[in-house]
């Protein structure tokens, strides 16, 4: 019988990635149980429709996060911090897993997360406090939950990801231009290099992982596509858009300024990849990336496939 794999966040960027990375898996060694809020969206009914059991559930229902458990051999978990901007409740919802996946007996989870910032940096220090007693809410959260998985007794591999390159299509990161209609890059890193993936790539790295069965349970991964620095960024996003763009690195504070929803947490975020830019990079393996995920894309190949909807005002 196959190994039955749940899948949360199934219709999202990471979650999706792996759930259609075990359908076209040809030797067809685990099934998808795809839990989503929403069966009926357009990305549910396609999973479905390939042969994935499509399940219900919520993170923030404790209930139906162990329902969605029950009889599987592995678990998926990632939550989106963007889309309540509440790192408590993101590490509630970390928890809720955890605790499930220990209930249910999983043998195997992979946790989608980041650094806790606090642990290099003590907050209020070098940069902003952050609602509270965060540097950057969004990866202190994940960070924190991390004790969560380890305590809850399920062997657990912490994923560590990068930067998604689509954050240049969804996110508002995109070039834009100046008043001199040369198209900016911004990016406040100054020269430090910045490891980025495909959002795409997340999901088949995360399916290597469980494909080599439970030799990567209580151990660390980290991925990325690529390390680039901001102008290496802007001189391959110029020969993609086909016209120049400069790479711009305003200070952390500055890019604060910027006042839009989490400017502030990205400029911590950015601040902290910069300071400890060795040991963020160090942590993000290309090569053990593209040996789990041998389609692995660069920074070059990701533009030849998605630069045409990168939104250029």
């Amino acid at each position: 019988m196959q190994q039955i794999i749940t899948v949360f966040g199934a219709t999202g960027a990471q979650g999706g990635g792996l759930a259609r990375a075990i359908l076209a898996d040809p030797e067809r060694r685990f099934t998808v149980r795809a839990v989503t809020r929403r069966p009926t969206s357009g990305a549910a009914v396609a999973l479905a429709a390939a042969g994935a059991e499509i399940v219900v559930a919520d993170l923030d229902d404790q209930a139906s996060v162990r329902r969605a458990m029950q009889g599987a051999h592995g678990a998926f978990c990632v939550t989106n911090f963007w889309e309540h901007f509440s790192p408590q409740r993101e590490l509630e919802q970390a928890r809720n897993m955890a605790a499930a996946a220990a209930a249910a007996g999983v043998r195997h989870v992979v946790w989608s997360t980041l650094e806790d910032t606090r642990e290099f940096v003590t907050p209020g220090t070098t940069m902003p406090v952050l609602g509270g007693h965060y540097n950057v809410p969004h990866f202190d959260a994940k960070g924190e939950a991390n004790r969560a998985f380890v305590d809850s007794g399920v062997p657990t591999t912490l994923l560590y990801t990068s930067f998604y390159w689509d954050n240049l299509i969804h996110f508002g990161m995109q070039p834009t231009r100046g008043a001199d209609g040369m198209l900016r890059f911004v990016l406040p890193m100054a020269s430090a290099r910045l490891p980025g993936i495909a959002a795409e790539d997340i999901g088949p790295c995360a399916f290597g992982i469980f494909a080599r069965g439970e030799s990567l349970a209580g151990k660390s991964v980290g991925i990325a596509g690529e390390q680039l620095t901001g102008a290496q960024m802007a001189e391959q996003l110029a020969l993609a858009l086909g016209e120049p763009v400069r790479h711009v690195a305003p200070s952390p504070r500055e890019y604060a300024a910027l006042g839009f929803p989490g400017a502030d947490d990205l400029a911590n975020m950015f601040q902290f990849k910069s300071d400890f830019e060795r040991a963020f990079c160090a942590a993000r393996s290309t090569a053990c990336a593209r040996e789990l995920h041998p389609g692995l894309q660069s920074f070059a190949g990701w533009l030849a496939r998605h630069g045409s909807r990168i939104p250029l005002q």
